[in-house]
């Protein structure tokens, strides 16, 4: 069998399995309504716009004017090339937002996380991590693995138990690493974070979060899951996403003490070797750090929509997983059901993806709704009809 055949039947095996990713194409931008090709205007409730600034004026000003300033890109990497000062001024913001002395940005979180773990440890060290981190903490840890030949090891997931056991066998360990998402991403739920930071300083350890899903919407003004815990400082390193709520282009960033930011840009190589993130990219993610700076009200407006959306499922008869964030999965057990409940929502014209194993375990696909600050009740009102009209037709409700 050649090579292209052979990827041919694996990719019919995951459209007999439920799995296959079919692509749909927005005609407008991100924002709770837009236009998809092929069926109009459609309510997106799949969206990590948390905050609704894909599309916020000021948000993409800052972009275009940026473009005129600095041009496309930097034509290399920072340390060759040069560093803009666009690039300087937003980790600047970054480390403010998210309470550390620095910051150092990344064309994505993604390489953020495989940036900090193979710099960090060696063979004397451990990076403990939860057991549901996102997948690109489970990737930079192997990474690590590979190449430094440090340990690794796993506890259950929020079990603080099974966490002070981890860390006690690993106490001859020189760099112990507690590495979390601080806001699950497929669960919706919030780590544990005072009782996770109690427990790293009982050992010695150093705790490392991921709030990809957590910068712009958790805590009284978007500063994240220390904020929300009312811990801002507390928090050793900070990796997260300008993807998601700070404007939705790309990039990421690692915030934590001023070392820290120098050791990873004389060491990391994801930021050595790669170019810095576009300037429109950088002004547009400033602009939106800017914006949430200045309006609070967003991030109480996203709760209210959330809380609203999570009441109003319960209402008509769905068992969404309890939670306080704007991520509401509705457990559905079997892969084929989520998906085919994905396709007549949109047939109804809401945009929500259903999620099968292997990205949740066996038996716990779910449907994924995700709230923005920017959807309306009206909005609201609509998917929530169109729920109701699906989970009587799959005898849900």
């Amino acid at each position: 069998m050649s090579f292209a055949a052979r990827l041919q039947a694996e990719l019919e095996q995951f459209k007999q399995e439920g799995i296959y990713k079919r692509l749909n194409y927005l005609e407008s931008p991100q924002a709770p309504r837009t236009k998809m090709q092929g069926r109009g205007e459609v309510v997106i409730l799949s969206s990590n716009n948390y905050l609704g600034l894909c599309n916020e004026p000021e948000v993409v000003a800052a972009g275009k004017r940026a473009l005129d300033e600095f041009g496309a890109g930097t034509g290399s990497v920072r340390f060759i090339c040069g560093t803009f000062t666009i690039h300087r001024e937003l980790e600047a913001a970054l480390a403010r937002l998210v309470g550390c002395e620095s910051a150092l940005t990344y064309v994505s979180c993604w390489n953020a996380n495989e940036g900090l773990c193979p710099t960090l440890l060696s063979e004397q060290d451990i990076v403990i991590s939860d057991q549901l981190n996102h997948a690109s903490i489970i990737d930079a840890i192997r990474l690590a693995k590979t190449i430094t030949r440090c340990q690794t090891a796993v506890y259950r997931h929020s079990d603080m138990a099974d966490l002070e056991e981890k860390l006690k066998a690993a106490k001859d360990r020189r760099l112990r690493l507690v590495f979390t998402d601080g806001v699950f991403s497929m669960e919706g739920d919030i780590a544990k974070l005072p009782d996770i930071v109690a427990s790293a300083r009982k050992y010695g350890a150093v705790v490392a979060v991921d709030d990809s899903h957590a910068t712009g919407v958790l805590g009284q003004a978007g500063r994240g899951t220390a904020e929300h815990y009312g811990m801002l400082g507390d928090v050793d390193i900070i990796t997260s996403t300008l993807g998601k709520a700070l404007g939705g282009a790309a990039g990421g960033f690692t915030a934590g003490p001023g070392a820290l930011t120098d050791y990873l840009t004389q060491r990391s190589r994801p930021q050595l070797f790669s170019n810095a993130l576009p300037p429109t990219v950088a002004a547009s993610a400033l602009a939106a750090v800017r914006h949430v700076e200045r309006h609070p009200e967003l991030v109480t407006r996203l709760h209210e929509n959330a809380r609203y959306f999570r009441e109003r499922l319960l209402a008509l008869g769905f068992k969404p997983l309890p939670g306080e964030t704007p991520i509401i999965p509705v457990i559905l057990g079997e892969t084929a059901k989520a998906i085919r409940m994905s396709e007549l929502l949109l047939e109804e014209g809401v945009f929500v993806t259903g999620f099968g194993y292997p990205v949740v375990p066996r038996g716990h696909a779910r449907i994924r709704c995700q709230l923005s600050a920017a959807h309306s009740r009206d909005d609201l009102d609509f998917a929530l009809a169109a729920f109701r009209r699906v989970g009587a037709k799959l005898g849900l409700v």
